[in-house]
């Protein structure tokens, strides 16, 4: 007992050590951006600034509003109150800026952080790409009326109408790929044949890494568990349409906390006319997110800020300023209940 209890502790610590380096890596990375940012800061409104601390705590807790109204509805896993929503999100919201994963340090984490309240890793990846689908659809489609009403305000420069295009080329892309996700999750035959698929393309790899020394990374039976279980997680979505209405309008409310974000620190710097410039940009920048490290998000975003019009400077300001008091708050509100959560009762996996 005393061994088993020294090994989670020894677990434990291995994460937590880990998870501080990350941090200081990403803040070192960004160090450049902080310094311009405390630069400009004093151009800004303080008055309205102050108001990204509730309009970020809201936010995290409607992204996890679209996982936990969802697991309402299922038998076998406890009803979580509001306080407890706002800090898991908080905590997943944490993990996915302290660890420049594209995401997968997100899922990783909430896949453990909800295990003990009986929702399984299949469970836990349907409930992450589904975030990830309604966020992505509302963003793309919030971008297509801000670019419809830019044309009809003639906001929109000759040398950037291939904007236009861009948008609709990404939007026939994400909703291809949705497609393609769901036709495969939704036979039991289809999920088995990608993950055999998977598993000896992972396993292959391994061995031409290694020079033939490992020859199995991956278990095909535990693949195939893991997505069977999202093959269920699909079909029982699928037949039960009425239990995603209310996710599907937290996702609406959160990708517009999304554009709210930016468009706050637009607003302490008098520039109240960039709403529909940040609306497109956000959402051609965040196909960047989830598939690639941070960063290159708001690098997109900014791009096509400058590429509609918006002068260098203000794009970038508004950019640089939004993402790293973002980031900072999200250090200074996550960290201790993440390092709680590790270290807590619903840690006992570890």
């Amino acid at each position: 007992m005393v061994t088993q209890k020294h090994k989670w502790f020894s677990v434990r610590s291995v994460l937590m050590l880990l998870t501080v380096i990350l941090v200081a890596w990403v803040v070192y990375q960004n160090w450049p951006d902080i310094l311009e940012t405390l630069r400009h800061i004093r151009e800004a409104n303080g008055f309205v600034l102050v108001l990204l601390i509730p309009e970020q705590l809201f936010m995290y807790y409607t992204c996890g509003q679209i996982f936990f109204s969802y697991l309402r509805h299922k038998k076998n896993v406890r009803k979580f109150e509001n306080s407890e929503i706002l800090q898991i999100s908080t905590e997943l919201n944490f993990v996915n800026h302290a660890i420049p994963a594209g995401g997968v340090g997100g899922l990783a984490f909430l896949t453990y952080r909800l295990k003990p309240h009986g929702v399984t890793a299949g469970q836990a990846s349907f409930l992450y790409l589904f975030r990830y689908a309604i966020t992505t659809v509302v963003n793309y489609a919030q971008a297509l009326v801000a670019i419809g009403i830019m044309l009809v305000l003639k906001m929109i420069p000759n040398e950037a109408m291939w904007i236009i295009p861009v948008s609709l080329l990404m939007n026939m892309s994400v909703f291809s790929f949705l497609w393609f996700v769901i036709f495969v999750a939704s036979s039991s035959k289809r999920i088995e044949i990608f993950s055999k698929t998977v598993t000896k393309l992972a396993n292959g790899a391994a061995r031409v890494v290694t020079f033939g020394h490992k020859k199995k990374m991956m278990d095909e039976k535990k693949i195939s568990d893991y997505f069977q279980d999202i093959h269920q997680s699909v079909v029982i979505a699928k037949e039960n349409k009425r239990y995603l209405k209310e996710p599907i309008m937290w996702g609406l409310v959160y990708s517009l906390c999304e554009v709210g974000t930016y468009y706050i620190v637009a607003l302490s710097l008098g520039r109240w006319e960039l709403l529909p410039f940040i609306m497109v940009g956000e959402a051609i920048g965040s196909v960047f997110d989830g598939i690639v490290p941070y960063g290159l998000y708001e690098l997109g975003m900014a791009g096509v800020m400058i590429a509609l019009g918006v002068d260098f400077p203000t794009a970038t300001i508004v950019t640089v300023m939004t993402r790293v008091i973002t980031l900072l708050f999200t250090i200074a509100s996550g960290s201790y209940p993440y390092y709680e959560a590790i270290r807590g009762k619903d840690a006992k996996q570890l």
